[in-house]
């Protein structure tokens, strides 16, 4: 059973994981600390639960493929529409005016959502069902499962190319680094600040497509997600993709095993951890000072 419940936490880190790498772009690279971010993750679990209920007679990755497409095109629009329309003034007000304006934008989000999709849960477990599972060890275990952990790994490998070897994510990081510096080079900010923050929404959509095909899509999903990201950026550090993996490693795998042993632990254990962290190590494990 130690192998099953070491397998449940890659899973959890896996969708964990790109949510968090979401908000460590858009944390790192615009310095916005997004409450909202969670509310992109349940707008990508609603679109993809509505899209696998349109595509249900098709084969699981075509399912997939078109709710974690559609799920991410969707949260980069409203990505986009939050940033310049919203953020935009933000940048220069002290951090209690971003919390206010994200906070404000979570409650929209949550609204839109209840208006369009409704109260009810929805339930979009054809892919799961249709992959079926796989002998692992004398125990069965869901290929979906394996699925998502093979997308997540797919996620980190790209962020990491286009972070390290190509211009747009130098500059990225560039800004991160120093943005004084990086504005006085000459690099666009305003253009690069729209990307980060559009990338950013879309793997929390990705994040929120992948998890509907096992647990309902619900009003307030986001919010437990949200507190685990950030979680996981406290203890990988802020902007780092290292940080992100290790951080959604750790937080998945003491979750599962917790969840399997002392349940009642969970969460105090969880911010048990981060706060040793922040007293050890404030920047995170590879962030910078």
């Amino acid at each position: 059973m130690g192998l099953i419940y070491a397998l449940n936490g890659l899973y959890f880190a896996a969708f964990l994981f790109l949510t968090s790498l979401g908000l460590s772009i858009i944390l790192g690279v615009m310095g916005i600390l997004n409450l909202a971010h969670g509310s992109l993750y349940a707008v990508g679990g609603f679109i993809a639960a509505f899209v696998i209920g349109l595509s249900a007679g098709s084969a699981a990755p075509l399912m997939i493929l078109a709710a974690g497409g559609c799920a991410m095109l969707a949260t980069a629009a409203v990505g986009f529409a939050m940033e310049t329309t919203l953020l935009k003034p933000m940048y220069r007000r002290p951090l209690e005016y971003q919390l206010l304006m994200t906070f404000g934008i979570l409650m929209l989000l949550e609204d839109g959502i209840k208006l369009i999709f409704g109260g009810e849960s929805r339930y979009a477990s054809a892919p799961f069902d249709a992959m079926g599972s796989v002998q692992i060890m004398g125990s069965t275990y869901p290929l979906y499962f394996l699925f998502v952990m093979l997308v997540a790994v797919a996620a980190g490998l790209f962020i990491w190319w286009l972070m390290v070897k190509t211009r747009l994510g130098i500059m990225l990081r560039a800004i991160e680094m120093d943005r004084d510096m990086a504005q006085a080079m000459g690099i666009p900010m305003r253009a690069l600040t729209i990307v980060a923050f559009v990338l950013g929404a879309s793997f929390a959509g990705l994040a929120g497509a992948l998890v509907v095909p096992t647990t309902p899509a619900v009003l307030g999903m986001g919010m437990d997600v949200l507190i685990m990201a950030f979680i996981v950026v406290v203890i990988g550090g802020l902007g780092s993709l290292k940080g992100a993996f290790l951080g959604s490693l750790i937080v998945g795998l003491t979750r599962s095993f917790t969840v399997a042993y002392f349940a009642e632990l969970e969460m105090p254990l969880l911010f048990l951890i981060a706060v040793i962290i922040l007293i050890i190590k404030p920047e995170g494990l590879f962030g910078q000072k």
